[in-house]
């Protein structure tokens, strides 16, 4: 939230008069502009032109158009196709080019490399896209930790906050509901997972949303993964 969108807003503009000539970004904005067209009764909404070819200036409109929207879609925080779909090409440039990390908290590789040769296996599920879960990691401040990782969800399996996104999960990856433990800092999400017969731990880091009274003495809290004490894999 505090690095990646405010990324987006800065250099979009930027990033389409870069990349304009190019079949992917070309892409990109046809389905924003496809996207713009479905959107066009909803209030706010900002269309985006074609263009004719007629020239710079033409050129120029048209790109500030795609950066409103852009802007517009991310004002409402909307989590549709063509607003995701540049978001991960302009992620992924600013990653290959080292303008932007994954911070990795110190504990969390240590952590992983001993539950791992422990046996067990540890899986990604994020309400961001896989690929932008594979650039956070792949580029991160540990360097690509990418191989720590058996796999990667997002909500193309449900929502979050649905118990039933985490039975499908629990059947993808072969694994009793039983057997897993889900991390998080979202009650939200924890109930859902717990409704799953999921076990569940609330995660406290710096810079996440508080928790109530009730929810913090219900659930197991962790401010660390040196904290978890896991039985080995059987």
């Amino acid at each position: 939230q505090e690095t990646l969108f405010p990324y987006i807003k800065d250099n979009v503009k930027e990033y389409l008069h870069a990349h304009w000539g190019e079949e992917e970004c070309q892409q990109d904005v046809r389905l924003l502009r496809k996207q713009a067209q479905e959107d066009s009764s909803l209030e706010g909404a900002v269309p985006i032109p074609l263009e004719s070819g007629s020239g710079v200036e033409e050129l120029e409109w048209v790109i500030q158009a795609v950066a409103d929207n852009v802007h517009w879609q991310m004002s409402l925080d909307r989590k549709t196709t063509a607003l995701k779909q540049l978001q991960g090409h302009m992620w992924r440039a600013a990653y290959a080019t080292g303008h932007v990390k994954g911070e990795i908290f110190e504990d969390v590789v240590p952590a992983i490399r001993k539950w791992r040769e422990a046996g067990m296996k540890v899986y990604i599920y994020s309400s961001g896209s896989i690929e932008a879960q594979k650039l956070l990691f792949g580029y991160s401040t540990e360097g690509d930790i990418l191989e720590l990782f058996d796999g990667h969800f997002d909500t193309k399996i449900g929502p979050k906050v649905e118990s039933e996104s985490y039975r499908r999960i629990a059947a993808s990856i072969g694994c009793a509901t039983n057997n897993i433990l889900f991390l998080t800092d979202v009650p939200r999400e924890a109930k859902a997972a717990e409704e799953a017969d999921i076990h569940v731990a609330v995660v406290i880091r710096p810079g996440n949303a508080g928790l109530m009274d009730d929810e913090k003495s219900y659930y197991s809290l962790i401010s660390s993964f040196t904290e978890l004490f896991l039985p080995s894999s059987t």
